[in-house]
């Protein structure tokens, strides 16, 4: 017979997928290899004016997860949580803003996080110098998160590529920072727009890859390792030229779970473009 524990255990790993035991029953994790949410800066204007609704609608559309970012940390975290669960929606990870990492552990814990992710290292530390207290930053940070029973997380963009002598920030960070402590949310569109193949890139850090930002890439456009208007060549997924029946064929294998739909910019209104996304998103196959 079930226990009390057992029951807790099968409850969290639904809501963990924006659902309940009622509605999905117990082998929920066994029957889908992904489960798809959005960032919420994707949708900050509305979620400003409107968390719940905008909440709502995503869950409507059939997302199961979303990924905090600070503009809602305004709430305290036990009633954030509530606010995202009773939207339908799970929450295993959030962004934190570089400077606010150490201090936001126990608030993260206190939403019942599996992964902070940090964004983006500060413009004026884009030097060598700079990756290397980011470096000794995300070590130290990596270890009290790990033992707050949670993972660190950075999330790439494209200047971390840009060449510093014979590296790179990124090759930097990758050197200078433990694996068991410090992982990754590839965002493979700022993969592919720093000249970087994803899949490639998927591959290679394996050991480090947790969670996927998904948005596609427009055909024939540019590269670089600026954050300017230069670099947004940002359309849904499937009517550009990034890969991705290969990207989550290999991120299954790698056992990943958690894919997060990320369009910084959207030629339709926020939601018609979230609808289109998922559409794809049920057409790949693992």
């Amino acid at each position: 017979m079930p226990t009390r524990r057992d029951f807790l255990r099968l409850s969290a790993m639904a809501t963990a997928a924006g659902c309940t035991l009622g509605s999905v029953g117990p082998a929920l994790a066994a029957e889908a290899p992904f489960v798809y949410g959005v960032q919420l800066y994707m949708v900050r204007e509305q979620a400003l004016k409107d968390l719940v609704g905008i909440l709502r609608e995503i869950r409507q559309i059939g997302y199961t997860q979303i990924e905090l970012y600070p503009v809602v940390y305004t709430h305290p975290a036990p009633e954030l949580r509530r606010i995202v669960v009773d939207s339908g929606l799970g929450v295993v990870a959030a962004h934190f803003d570089y400077a606010s990492v150490p201090s936001k552990i126990d608030y993260a814990h206190q939403l019942g996080l599996e992964y902070m992710v940090c964004p983006m290292i500060p413009h004026d530390q884009w030097t060598q110098d700079g990756f290397h207290k980011a470096a000794e930053d995300f070590n130290t940070w990596g270890r009290s998160i790990h033992d707050a029973g949670m993972q660190f997380v950075f999330h790439n963009h494209c200047y971390e590529f840009a060449p510093q002598g014979s590296s790179s920030g990124f090759d930097e960070l990758m050197k200078q920072t433990d694996p068991a402590f410090v992982k990754l949310e590839f965002d493979m569109y700022w993969l592919a727009q720093a000249g970087q193949d994803p899949l490639t890139m998927l591959t290679r850090y394996a050991d480090r890859v947790r969670l996927l930002h998904l948005k596609d890439r427009t055909a024939n456009a540019p590269t670089g390792f600026t954050l300017d208007a230069n670099a947004f060549h940002i359309t849904e997924l499937g009517k550009g030229v990034i890969n991705w029946p290969a990207i989550f064929a290999q991120a299954h294998k790698q056992g990943i779970r958690y894919a997060f739909v990320d369009q910084d910019k959207t030629e339709f209104p926020i939601l018609e473009s979230l609808k289109q996304n998922y559409a794809y998103l049920q057409t790949i196959k693992v």
